[in-house]
C-alpha cells in the first residue's frame, strides 16, 4: 500500500531527475574534467554515488513512511480540555476538535485536506514525496534536503570546474548543453540550500511551517493587545534540535533513526522546562 505512493508524476519526476543529475555528473562532467579512470576522478564519483545513494535513501522514507495519524482511541486529557475552554486554542498547545474528522486532534495536529486526515505535528503536504510531512518523517524530510543541498552544490562546483578547462570553441550546442545543466544546478543549490535554511530555523525554534504562520498571526494579536507572545513549545536550542535529531549526535544525519520520539500525542511547553 505504501509502494503506492511512488505510483505518481511528481515522485517519478524526482526519481528521473535524481538520476539525471547523477549520470551528467558523473559521465559528464567528471569525465571531462578529470576523467573517471583517474585517482581523482575516481574519489569524486565515489563521493558523489554516497551522496547520491544517501539521497535515495531519504526519499524513499519520506515517501514510505507514515507521518503519523490521530488514533481512535484518542480522548484528550480532561484537564487540558478545560485549560482549552479557558485559553484561545494556545496557538494549538491544547486538543482541539476537528471539524472534518469529527473527533478530537492532540497539539500540534492540523487536518490535511487531500489526505483526508488528521496527520501528527504535521509541517505540510509535500506533492513531491506524494505524503505528509510530519512527526515521523519530519526528520527524514529534513535529511533529504540537507543532503540534496549538498549533491546540488558538489554537482555544480565540478560542473563549473569542468567548464573552466574545456574549449567550447566552434562547439556551440555542448555550450549551450553546459550553460542550461549550469543554470539547472545553480538553481537547484539556491532553492535546496534557502529550503534547508528555513527548516534549520524552524527546528532551532521548535517550530512547523504551520505553526510559523499561526505564531505570526498570534504575535500581531498579542501586540494588538500588549501583551508578548512567545511559542509555547520553545525550549532551548539544545532540546528543540534532538527533539527532532535525537540526542545521539551520531545518529544525527540517518533518516530512519527516530528511535527516540514517542507517540506524538502530547509535547512539553515551556512552563514544563523551567
Amino acid at each position: 500500500m505504501k509502494c503506492q505512493r511512488f505510483l505518481s508524476i511528481p515522485v517519478s519526476a524526482v526519481l528521473l531527475l535524481m538520476g539525471f543529475v547523477y549520470y551528467i555528473t558523473l559521465f559528464v562532467f567528471i569525465e571531462d574534467w578529470v576523467g573517471l579512470q583517474s585517482s581523482a576522478g575516481s574519489l569524486n564519483a565515489l563521493i558523489f554515488s554516497f551522496l547520491g545513494f544517501l539521497c535515495l535513501v531519504s526519499f524513499s522514507a519520506c515517501v514510505l513512511i507514515d507521518p503519523g495519524h490521530v488514533p481512535p482511541s484518542y480522548v484528550p486529557d480532561v484537564e487540558q480540555s478545560r485549560a482549552s475552554d479557558q485559553e484561545p486554542n494556545n496557538n494549538g498547545a491544547q486538543p482541539r476538535p476537528c471539524d472534518k474528522c469529527f473527533t478530537y486532534k492532540p497539539p500540534r495536529a492540523h487536518h490535511c485536506r487531500i489526505c483526508r486526515r488528521c496527520v501528527l505535528r504535521m509541517d505540510h503536504h509535500c506533492m513531491w514525496i506524494n505524503n505528509c510531512v510530519g512527526y515521523w518523517n519530519y526528520k527524514a524530510f529534513f535529511v533529504l534536503v540537507l543532503y540534496a543541498a549538498i549533491s546540488s552544490i558538489y554537482s555544480t562546483v565540478v560542473l563549473i570546474s569542468c567548464s573552466f578547462q574545456k574549449d567550447f570553441s566552434g562547439r556551440v550546442p555542448l555550450k549551450m548543453f553546459y550553460v542550461i545543466c549550469g543554470a539547472g544546478m545553480i538553481g537547484l543549490s539556491v532553492t535546496f540550500g534557502t529550503l534547508l535554511g528555513w527548516h534549520v530555523y524552524l527546528i532551532i525554534h521548535n517550530m512547523t511551517t504551520i505553526e510559523y504562520h499561526e505564531g505570526v498571526r498570534a504575535a500581531w494579536l498579542a501586540e494588538k493587545s500588549g501583551q508578548n507572545y512567545r511559542h509555547p513549545f520553545y525550549r532551548s536550542v539544545y532540546q528543540n534540535i534532538t527533539s527532532v535529531l535525537g540526542p545521539n549526535m551520531l545518529k544525527w544525519l540517518c533518516p530512519t533513526a527516530v528511535s527516540h520520539l514517542k507517540d506524538g500525542l502530547a509535547f512539553p511547553i515551556s512552563h514544563d522546562s523551567l
